[in-house]
């Protein structure tokens, strides 16, 4: 069977996997609460992993007044327990129940704040700790949470008596205990590499024998094997992914080192091949390109793993196993996505933005693609994963790849292919890369060709778009169809018109590039941006919509205004 995603085999036999997990999770529920009484329970925690996540007195402050700010909302708890109450998002659920909020409480350290976090930690082993079901039992939030209840038993432990002390620990066991039970069957996702991670920091961080830590480090070696390729990237070819497992690999790699253990074999190669992956997709002003459900990049985050990064150096110009294309030239950037998914897993949270593309220049982002909300419901997040919300072509309104439904209930994008994809110089030195995509051949007859140049300076660059049959293919149906090139700009950049086929992209520290189509209108429309910090917020994006097959082809252009 092909790499990518190619038949339905591949759909089927993911299906397949996630019925065999929800089951094992049936099975854990009632098998896992039998063997309490022979659990070993450690006497002792021996290390407190460092957290490099950003962290906010304020929040500490509203948790310990009885407000809890997560995920976008907020719930006020009036003196009850936040896990007795009706909690507003599923977003605030897992956030709550993976105790990530512990970091902020770490910025203040006082005994009362302490003491809260503690009371509401015994608060949740007495309602959730024996029980395994919902939200907070999930193997994602499970990982979280154990990640963060070691990191930071410092701020839980804090002024404790034994008979906490030996619950917490008594929890802490019995949470490694079930994702190790449900480690092989979850489906080759991120979230089977962060249990790994979490699993191999409860190794070290609790008393463990040495033949555990080596099964362990085994065990975390093979799926960063599996899902960190070549070239640094994660299979889900989600750029912001790479970001999120750095900030808990670099803590496990120094808690080895400090301890004196012997670092898992693939640990520290796979650190120094993420460092250039995570420099490819970094934007002129420091944010992450947003492809394939990434979403906003907290500045501090960011610098703080890139502190560690002993392998610095000029981006690559590709990244050839996740398939992406970097062009580059003085202060200016294009990131264009290339590729498709690679298992049926990866398809599982793709985006249908084959051969989208975002620039920047100077300190700004100019053409983005809307991004993945960090907190938004279910029908956000599908309308993020549209072609639509791309910077590339739309045929009548439709994604190019549609999100299917395995037979047993599991979304997955639609198979389709990068029929072609080449990098050249020409003789003036100038950098092109051109591609094709066939996710609009099935349904419409057409392939998809993009090609974008920039030239040596990174004062121009040109696109060129076009569509085409296959030598023997047909056109499906009589209708026309209605293209529409979408070109979303970043919330920070002012539109304003030059004339019909004219624009100019303004930045707020005076830097301005003209977008142009020659012989084309270019529509100003209202937009929405999906990953900006804040929240969903407004923006524009700049349009040209052309009719099958009156016209086949456009071209445009963004030059640096003078």
């Amino acid at each position: 069977m092909s790499t990518r995603v190619a038949d339905r085999r591949g759909s089927f036999s993911a299906g397949l996997q996630q019925a065999r997990y929800r089951f094992c999770l049936a099975w854990l529920a009632l098998r896992m609460p039998l063997t309490r009484p022979s659990l070993r329970v450690p006497d002792r925690l021996i290390v407190a992993p460092t957290d490099l996540r950003a962290t906010d007195p304020y929040i500490a402050e509203e948790i310990l007044e009885g407000r809890f700010p997560l995920a976008g909302r907020v719930l006020v708890t009036d003196g009850e327990s936040p896990f007795t109450l009706q909690l507003p998002s599923r977003g605030f659920a897992e956030r709550l129940h993976s105790f990530s909020w512990l970091r902020h409480i770490r910025t203040a350290k006082t005994d009362t704040a302490c003491a809260n976090a503690r009371s509401i930690t015994a608060n949740w082993i007495a309602l959730h700790g024996k029980r395994i079901s919902g939200i907070a039992w999930e193997p994602h939030v499970t990982a979280e949470r154990l990640i963060a209840w070691l990191s930071h038993s410092t701020v839980v432990l804090q002024g404790s008596d034994s008979v906490f002390y030996r619950r917490f620990m008594k929890s802490l066991a019995y949470q490694a205990k079930y994702l190790r039970k449900i480690a092989d069957y979850l489906p080759e996702t991120e979230t089977r590499l962060r249990l790994q991670i979490a699993l191999a920091m409860a190794a070290i961080a609790m008393p463990s024998s040495p033949s555990a830590l080596r099964r362990q480090g085994l065990k975390l070696d093979r799926e960063l094997e599996r899902q960190i390729l070549a070239d640094g990237g994660h299979a889900s070819r989600n750029p912001r992914l790479v970001l999120d497992l750095l900030l808990d690999l670099l803590p496990l790699r120094q808690t080895y080192i400090n301890l004196g253990h012997d670092v898992p074999q693939k640990l520290i190669p796979t650190i120094d091949r993420m460092y250039p992956a995570l420099r490819f997709f970094r934007h002129q002003d420091g944010d992450l390109a947003l492809f394939n459900g990434a979403s906003a990049t907290p500045a501090t985050e960011l610098l703080s793993v890139l502190r560690y990064d002993e392998t610095s150096g000029k981006p690559f110009k590709a990244l050839p196993h996740i398939h992406y294309h970097r062009l580059a030239a003085d202060d200016t950037t294009v990131i264009v996505d290339t590729g498709a998914p690679e298992t049926a897993q990866a398809a599982h949270a793709a985006h249908a933005g084959c051969l989208a593309f975002e620039m920047s220049a100077g300190r700004h982002r100019y053409i983005i693609n809307a991004g993945m909300p960090k907190f938004a419901g279910r029908s956000y997040r599908m309308l993020a994963r549209a072609t639509a919300t791309h910077s590339t072509i739309t045929l009548n309104e439709t994604s190019s790849s549609k999100l299917s439904k395995t037979p047993f209930g599991l979304s997955v994008m639609e198979p389709f292919q990068v029929t072609h994809c080449d990098r050249s110089d020409d003789a003036q030195g100038n950098d092109w890369l051109s591609a094709t995509h066939d996710g609009y051949l099935a349904q419409f007859g057409y392939l998809h060709s993009r090609e974008i140049g920039m030239n040596v300076k990174g004062s121009k660059i040109k696109g060129h778009d076009r569509f085409y049959m296959p030598d023997g293919a047909t056109r499906t149906g009589t209708k026309d169809l209605v293209a529409v090139a979408r070109f979303h700009i970043h919330p920070s950049i002012s539109l304003s018109r030059i004339d019909a086929e004219t624009v100019l992209m303004d930045a707020p520290d005076g830097d301005a590039w003209l977008f142009t189509a020659p012989g084309l209108e270019v529509e100003i429309e209202e937009d929405i941006f999906f990953a900006d910090v804040s929240g969903v917020r407004e923006t524009e994006q700049l349009t040209i919509t052309f009719t099958l097959p009156m016209i086949t082809e456009i071209r445009w252009m963004l030059k640096r205004s003078e």
